[in-house]
């Protein structure tokens, strides 16, 4: 122990330090912490992209269920454990009342209210489901949609952003918890997040 109260420890290289050693899970804590407070100062969003001027073209068979260009909010936090806490989708920034478009090619197998938030759910045919939130529906359950066609109005209210925006989620399967893949990844999005500037 030195006189401060603090106790020295050697790093890796074998030279003795003063100060308290942090764990590798600490310092890449505070390295992220450090990128995103940084980042953040220079970017206001975490990530834009303009969609494809004709999403019915998407490689992949999906597109974002926005037009114009889209800003994601929050990604996709896959949890630890199937039961655990996460987030199980993307937030969007979308603007009040305006379009919400089919992600892909599918059937309308929900259009309502869950716990009080309209929703849309739509089953592709590979068997994904997505879920749009908060949606005003324009479609019924049953009805057929087309990649990039209108299935509902984002409403004012009912979701969970501090500013306007839509959850979409995708569902692979059908387990029991259920297990969700990163809606980004389905439209060529996905991977890290990196905060560059905006121009």
């Amino acid at each position: 122990m030195t006189r401060n109260g603090r106790q020295d420890v050697t790093s890796h290289r074998g030279s003795p330090r003063q100060g308290l050693a942090l764990a590798p899970w600490q310092r890449a804590w505070r390295t992220t912490a450090l990128v995103v407070l940084v980042g953040g100062l220079a970017s206001p969003a975490l990530a834009t992209a303009a969609p494809s001027s004709d999403p019915a073209r998407a490689s992949t068979g999906y597109a974002l269920p926005l037009s114009g260009r889209v800003t994601v909010l929050r990604g996709f936090e896959p949890p630890p454990q199937p039961w655990a806490a996460g987030h199980r989708g993307v937030d969007l920034a979308a603007v009040p009342n305006g379009d919400v478009l089919a992600p892909g090619d599918g059937t309308v197998s929900f259009a309502g209210r869950v716990a009080g938030r309209p929703l849309v759910t739509i089953t592709h045919a590979d068997g994904r489901r997505s879920t749009l939130e908060p949606v005003a529906p324009d479609v019924v359950r049953g009805d057929h949609v087309s990649l990039g066609e209108v299935v509902g109005t984002v409403s004012p209210h009912g979701g969970h952003c501090p500013q306007t925006c839509i959850h979409w989620g995708v569902r692979v399967g059908s387990s029991d918890p259920p297990a969700y893949v990163d809606p980004l990844a389905l439209v060529g999005m996905a991977g890290p997040i990196v905060l560059l500037p905006m121009p």
